[in-house]
């Protein structure tokens, strides 16, 4: 089970961190991606990272904005936002896949085995 949360009412250029803990899914032997759904829009691929190395992926639009990190004591992924735009409103989910996915694989949601339910970031303009 994957618990989102962090989400909320923000302002353009303010920052939001989103939590996502896991229960039963050891995170640090797995990927875990952070997606977001926008009105309008189909879900999109924000920043993954993958548990053996630490190794991370970002999309470009939030490269250099985002960032992406893990505490495996506490079985839980972070993804701090800064520099937020109206343009990041969204429903953010994050989802583990249980293989050590390659960087070409972490963008594409099919290789992701569990989803969590979801976080609102609205960022006002």
């Amino acid at each position: 089970q994957l618990q989102a949360s962090g989400g909320g009412l923000v302002h353009a250029g303010g920052s939001v961190r989103l939590s996502c803990v896991a229960s039963g899914r050891t995170l640090s032997s797995s990927t875990v991606g952070w997606f977001r759904l926008a009105p309008g829009k189909g879900r999109q691929f924000v920043a993954a990272i993958r548990g053996s190395g630490r190794i991370t992926n970002y999309a470009g639009s939030v490269k250099n904005r985002f960032t992406i990190s893990s505490d495996y004591a506490r079985n839980a992924v972070y993804l701090q936002m800064d520099s937020l735009k109206a343009d990041d409103t969204a429903v953010y989910y994050c989802a583990v896949s249980g293989y050590q996915l390659m960087a070409s694989q972490m963008g594409n949601e099919g290789s992701y085995d569990y989803w969590g339910q979801g976080t609102l970031v609205t960022v006002s303009s």
